[in-house]
């Protein structure tokens, strides 16, 4: 029997993605809270982990991390420097 394609589930995916290095943990929001808050997100209100690069995955959604099966050998193992994070109001971009 001939059926016509109809749409399927489109989200709530497992990604999987390699070598993501963390900047910051830390549970003190006033150093990365911008003013006026995170556009489409508002504030953060408890602990974060700040990472380099992005991270896949729709926002306010929870993001699961796992040891790497494959580590990266040539990964860096001394503590990364932040240098500046812009708190400016991103509103009126």
């Amino acid at each position: 029997m001939h059926r016509v394609p109809v749409a399927g589930q489109m989200g709530y995916h497992n990604r999987t993605d390699y070598n993501k290095k963390i900047m910051m943990i830390s549970d003190d929001p006033k150093k990365i809270n911008p003013k006026g808050g995170f556009l489409k997100y508002g504030n953060v209100k408890n602990q974060y982990l700040l990472f380099k690069g992005t991270i896949p995955g729709p926002r306010k959604r929870i993001i699961r991390f796992n040891h790497p099966i494959r580590p990266n050998k040539k990964q860096e193992y001394e503590p990364p420097v932040i240098q500046h994070i812009d708190l400016e109001s991103k509103q009126g971009r």
